[in-house]
C-alpha cells in the first residue's frame, strides 16, 4: 500500500498521555510541554488533585493543558479521552500509553484478581488507547506518533519505550527495608538483579520519548527502545 501522508507532513501540537498523575507520565508531560506540545492528562478519579497541580504547571510554562480522569481499561472513558482532546485542544497528534500497574509478589503470593487487573490495565488499556487514537490520527490525515505498525501508511510511527528500574512509587515494596532500604531493592532481588545495579529518575525516559515525538524521528518505527542502564530485557 503506498503512503497516503508524507511522514515529513507531520507536526505535532498535541500530546495525550495516560497515567500521567505522576512518574514517568508526569515527567513525560512536563518534557513534551516544554517541547511546545499542549497536553491532555489522564488518570484515575483519585489522582484528581495531582492532575490540577500539573495543569497549572503546564499552562505555566506557556502550553494548554487539559485533565479528563477515566479507566483505561474502559473503553466509553477512552473514547471520552480522545474525543475531549480534540474538543478543546483541536487534535491528538501524539499517544502514549503510559498507564501501567506491576504484580506486587511471587507467583505463589499473586491473587488471580491482582493478575486479572494487570492484565487489564497493562494490555487491554494500551490496545483501546491506541485505537482511538490512531482512528482520531487516521481522520486528521496529518501523521502521528503511536504503536502501531500497519498504521505506517498513515506516516503514524510505532515504538514503545522499555523502562528499567526507574524511581518512581511504583517500585517501592515493604521489603526493601530488609535489603538495605533503597527503593526497588526488593524488586531488584526477585528479578536477579545486583542490588547496586544502575536505576534512573523518570526523566531519563521522558527524554526519549521527547525525541520520538519529534518530526525527525519519521524513520524510527517498529522498535522497543531498553532504557535500562544495560539490563537485558525480553
Amino acid at each position: 500500500m503506498a503512503n497516503t501522508v508524507a511522514p515529513t507532513a507531520y507536526i505535532p501540537r498535541v500530546a495525550v498521555i495516560t497515567g500521567s498523575a505522576q512518574g514517568i507520565g508526569r515527567e513525560i508531560a512536563l518534557r513534551l510541554a516544554a517541547d511546545g506540545l499542549d497536553i491532555a492528562l489522564n488518570d484515575i478519579p483519585r489522582q484528581t488533585e495531582k492532575l490540577e497541580a500539573l495543569v497549572e504547571e503546564i499552562k505555566a510554562k506557556g502550553r494548554k493543558a487539559i485533565y479528563v480522569t477515566g479507566d483505561v481499561t474502559s473503553e466509553d472513558d477512552i473514547k471520552n479521552l480522545i474525543n475531549t482532546t480534540v474538543e478543546k485542544l483541536g487534535s491528538v497528534d501524539v499517544m502514549v500509553a503510559n498507564a501501567g500497574i506491576g504484580p506486587a509478589g511471587e507467583i505463589l503470593e499473586l491473587d488471580v484478581a491482582d493478575f486479572d487487573k494487570v492484565i487489564a490495565i497493562n494490555l487491554r488499556g494500551v490496545f483501546l488507547s491506541y485505537k482511538y487514537a490512531a482512528a482520531q490520527m487516521v481522520k486528521q490525515a496529518t501523521g502521528g506518533r503511536i504503536i502501531a505498525k500497519e498504521l505506517a501508511p498513515h506516516a503514524i510511527t510505532v515504538n514503545a519505550y522499555v523502562p528499567g528500574i526507574i524511581r518512581t512509587d511504583l517500585i517501592k515494596h515493604p521489603a526493601d527495608a530488609e535489603l538495605g532500604g533503597a527503593a526497588g531493592s526488593a524488586l531488584k532481588w526477585r528479578m536477579g538483579i545486583p542490588l547496586d545495579s544502575p536505576d534512573a529518575e523518570p526523566d531519563v525516559v521522558a527524554s526519549v520519548v521527547s525525541y520520538l515525538v519529534k518530526p525527525e524521528a519519521y524513520f524510527i518505527t517498529g522498535q522497543s527502545i531498553p532504557i535500562t542502564g544495560g539490563l537485558w530485557m525480553d
